[in-house]
């Protein structure tokens, strides 16, 4: 019977390519502020993956209901009476 042979530990996972993020694609400082989380997620520890999404989805979310920083920047809409 033949047997089988182990790979090489540096050919049996490919390096993995995580994508890079350019903060000066997102006009939202806020946003982009709160996606450099991402930048750092590749080295951290999986266990620790729940908890840093968990943040980045606070911060985003608390980024999305924040009041314009000026009044009048809001086009109405259906929602607030707007056409």
């Amino acid at each position: 019977m033949t047997e089988l042979t182990r790979p090489d530990e540096s050919s049996a996972q490919p390096p993995r390519d995580w994508p890079g993020l350019d903060a000066a694609a997102i006009p939202d400082a806020v946003v982009a502020q709160a996606l450099t989380v991402l930048a750092n997620l590749p080295a951290t520890p999986v266990e620790e993956h729940e908890e840093a999404y968990a943040k980045l989805h606070d911060e985003l979310l608390e980024a999305l209901n924040a009041k314009p920083q000026e009044l009048g920047t809001r086009a109405s809409g259906p929602a607030d009476g707007g056409a």
